[in-house]
């Protein structure tokens, strides 16, 4: 059958003595397969029911599976069994150019079988005349070699909207999106770039323009792409959200300019001519209802002849030149779902709830530690592919005044004079400078305060725990009372080292002393410089512990 006209339908009326002709017997195969094949068309669609995988036998052999199809016009396509072919055999396979993708398609063909002789046609004509005795529906498998436009088929006319910002020397780049939205929906926008597997590496951004649509996530009006140097596929997807208009009614538009859109392929710069605008309709009702409405608004002329000389693209083969020659490195089985769906299946998954979980939105949060002082911050992601939200929280470090602090003690071996009573650090000096002590505060400021560390022991003999004290400042300013310390009078100072994060202290006997103690221990306290916001605090707590260390510990 050559026509794609399936209607209006015409039947044989039999009635007694009528003449049957030719004319007649193929009005009654036309009458049921036109009906059947319109059924099919509008019922089922077009596309692959089972098998038809496509695989590469060698490098430059493929394989195609056997398999049942329904055309574009609802004719049935069978390959009854296995077939394999060299590429260079297919027809529409041309020896032009190696490093391409081609495109295996299938279709629908009648051949003529079984040649008998012809007793009518030998009467009016001279000669033997044969004529076959049955039609072979069967097949025809050949090489697209240039990829079909997606706007071509017909589901995707109904869901989508494609643009074509890029088509030249082996490379397409397309921007595709929602034919229509909801108010407020979060809808992803997807940049396709194809190529051959032999096209030098692709770079491309490009900045949009928006009206009505609003910015989701971290696109901020720029989109990029950069092809991984080691990258050994033909096709690339980029996705980023927008949102739309909070009303219905209304267009949003979102435009591609081209004097923002750069394209470097290799290390050369080219030209993108052309600009481009996709219109979106914001509606109020749910979009499958504005789908179903577009679907069944179609005239029958649109839904049977529209596509009736379109094919069935089983798969993309990516080729690569290999000197004079060729060989087959990757195969895509079915790149553009011209699939059908049996609809026993199709029930059971609405059945089982899988389309629902479509219409429900779920969010995961995490939260981050960020350094102390910096501004809190907000990232908010869209997965489309599960419908949910990931928000990334960083909170900004407290400041610990606690994890500023650093202490330790120090211990000086003292000498004494018998004949004098004197005290000496070593060798008749009365000056002591240790050596450098690391507070563990890290580089920078810090301020260190030091004080003489005592143990009272005279109540540990009586069963009482001994006591610790700690005299900052003159010592001697408690001579004479009953908390006359039994340590020697001592001056105290220090040196910071801010860069290194280390300091010494020094000390200096004053007088003759006049104690038993052959050890001084000093305590240090280190306070690192703390941020504008925790100066105060860190000023009050000095503070109290300069107070609480004139008191006994």
């Amino acid at each position: 059958m050559k026509k794609s006209r399936l209607y209006p339908f015409e039947r044989n009326r039999y009635f007694y003595g009528k003449l049957l002709t030719v004319r007649d017997f193929e009005s009654e195969q036309k009458y049921f397969n036109d009906k059947r094949r319109l059924l099919n068309r509008l019922m089922f669609g077009s596309g692959v029911l089972s098998g038809m995988s496509v695989v590469a036998v060698d490098d430059k052999t493929v394989s195609v599976e056997m398999g049942v199809a329904i055309d574009y016009i609802g004719r049935e396509i069978v390959i009854p069994a296995p077939v394999t072919m060299k590429l260079s055999m297919i027809e529409g396979f041309t020896n032009n150019e190696y490093k391409k993708n081609v495109y295996l398609c299938v279709a629908y063909d009648e051949k003529g079988k079984e040649p008998v002789h012809s007793v009518g046609n030998a009467s009016v004509r001279s000669g033997e005349v044969s004529e076959y005795n049955r039609v072979l529906e069967s097949y025809r498998l050949f090489i697209n070699e240039t990829a079909p436009t997606p706007s071509s088929f017909e589901f995707v006319q109904l869901m989508e909207n494609i643009v074509t910002l890029y088509e030249r020397d082996n490379v397409r780049i397309t921007q595709r999106m929602p034919k229509y939205v909801t108010p407020g929906e979060v809808i992803e926008v997807r940049l396709v770039v194809e190529k051959t597997l032999q096209t030098p590496r692709i770079a491309f951004s490009y900045e949009y323009e928006l009206t009505g649509f609003q910015n989701v996530g971290d696109s901020n009006g720029v989109v990029s792409f950069q092809e991984p140097g080691d990258a050994q596929d033909t096709e690339y997807t980029i996705t980023y959200q927008l949102k739309a208009p909070h009303e219905g009614g209304v267009f949003a538009e979102l435009a591609v300019p081209a004097r923002n859109a750069k394209l470097t392929i290799g290390d050369e710069p080219v030209s993108v001519d052309s600009s481009v605008k996709q219109k979106i309709e914001v509606v109020d009702v749910p979009v499958a209802e504005k789908i179903l409405e577009d679907w069944h608004s179609r005239s029958l002329e649109h839904a049977v002849e529209g596509s009736a000389d379109k094919s069935i693209c089983l798969a993309k083969i990516s080729l690569l030149q290999m000197g004079p020659t060729y060989m087959i490195e990757k195969v895509d089985r079915m790149p553009f779902d011209e699939y059908i769906e049996s609809t026993t299946l199709t029930q059971r998954l609405s059945r089982s709830g899988g389309g629902a979980s479509l219409h429900k939105f779920f969010a995961s949060a995490e939260t981050q530690d960020l350094e102390y002082g910096a501004k809190p911050s907000l990232d908010v992601k869209y997965h489309p592919d599960r419908n949910e939200f990931d928000f990334k929280l960083g909170i900004p470090r407290p400041q610990h005044l606690y994890d500023e602090i650093a202490t330790g003690t120090m211990e000086v071996a003292l000498e004494s004079i018998g004949k004098t009573g004197g005290f000496f650090f070593s060798r008749g000096k009365k000056n002591y400078v240790s050596d450098e002590l690391i507070h563990g505060l890290g580089e920078g400021p810090v301020t260190v305060v030091v004080g003489l560390e005592e143990i009272d022991e005279s109540g540990h003999a009586n069963g009482s725990a001994a006591k610790k004290q700690v005299y900052y400042g003159q010592s001697d300013v408690f001579k004479g009372t009953e908390f006359e310390p039994s340590l020697p009078n001592v001056s105290l100072g220090t040196i910071v080292y801010p860069d290194k994060g280390t300091f010494r202290i020094g000390m200096k006997l004053q007088g003759d002393n006049e104690s038993s103690a052959s050890v001084i221990a000093v305590r240090w306290w280190a306070f690192k410089s703390l941020g504008t916001s925790a100066k105060s605090a860190a000023a009050e707590m000095t503070s109290a512990l300069m107070e609480a260390a004139a008191d006994k510990e």
